[in-house]
């Protein structure tokens, strides 16, 4: 996989005003465009369209502040086909517009070109059991919050908090199926998407598929398939999000698995605000 994104940074290189074809380039290296836009994702700190999108209004940025003339014919060089969509992807990046940086000669923001490495330091311990579960269906209570990386997400914390206790009590007996008790999903994620990004999170347990859901619950359907479960504990949100990041930077590229398209699922064993014993649930399927 390391080897797959260096490819495709230098395919990203040698077409900075064609459209890539990240589908094809994904089949054509054994794997698929959601795991690879995933893991790029997770590795790079951003997704590949921002990627994208730097380092070609980098290069626009260095031409316009050695004077090149004709707004339209950079913008065209760079994939935009207006010198409108062009102004606004330069400000974007650089805050500020075009015509500025070509007589001002910036200030510039540069993106360098990324270089991938697999850490074989092993920096989190991580404990991971691949098991395969027939369909099943997560049932609870869903919001839409917005994506955030770092730290506690407020949003989720609120959703949770209008939730009455005897509702927990409620849901809690309601399951039937691994993962067993109360669980945390996140659904509805492109697998490149920007922090802010709107996605689903719902609040509930594991049904059989043959169970009768209740209808004032919210429900999510998952079909038949493999699942890695990585186990962490420590202090939490940390530990849970650095967790996240090793599954990319560390065992995804060294095990024959990839991401599939599904929800992430969390499972709290010890939870007491500041701490967390847990287990991450990741849909995959063998690359």
């Amino acid at each position: 996989m390391i080897g797959t994104l260096n490819a495709l940074v230098d395919l990203v290189e040698a077409s900075r005003s064609d459209e890539i074809d990240i589908a094809g380039f994904a089949r054509e290296h054994g794997t698929t465009e959601y795991h690879l836009r995933r893991m790029f994702s997770a590795l790079a700190g951003m997704p590949l369209s921002e990627y994208v999108r730097r380092r070609r209004m980098t290069l626009a940025g260095a031409e316009l502040a050695a004077g090149a003339s004709g707004l339209l014919d950079v913008a065209v060089r760079h994939g935009y086909g207006s010198v409108e969509a062009f102004g606004r992807a330069f400000r974007a990046v650089h805050g500020i517009g075009p015509a500025d940086a070509r007589r001002e000669g910036g200030p510039l923001r540069t993106q360098p070109t990324l270089r991938f490495r697999l850490s074989v330091e092993g920096s989190i311990p991580m404990d991971v059991t691949i098991t395969h579960r027939p369909a099943f269906v997560l049932a609870g209570h869903a919001a839409e919050v917005p994506l955030i990386h770092e730290g506690v997400n407020p949003h989720i914390q609120a959703h949770i908090a209008a939730i009455p206790p005897e509702e927990h009590a409620r849901l809690k007996a309601l399951g039937d199926t691994d993962p067993a008790g109360i669980l945390a999903v996140t659904a509805d994620v492109e697998p490149d998407a920007p922090e802010g990004t709107l996605l689903t999170y719902l609040h509930g347990v594991a049904l059989q598929g043959t169970t009768p859901v209740p209808e004032d619950l919210d429900s999510l359907r998952l079909e038949e398939g493999s699942w890695a479960v990585f186990a962490a504990r420590g202090p939490f949100p940390e530990t849970l999000q650095n967790l996240w990041a090793a599954t990319a930077t560390e065992w995804f590229p060294s095990n024959p698995w990839r991401l599939r398209p599904g929800p992430s699922i969390v499972r709290y064993l010890e939870f007491t605000g500041d701490f967390a014993a847990c287990e991450l649930w990741l849909p995959i399927e063998q690359g």
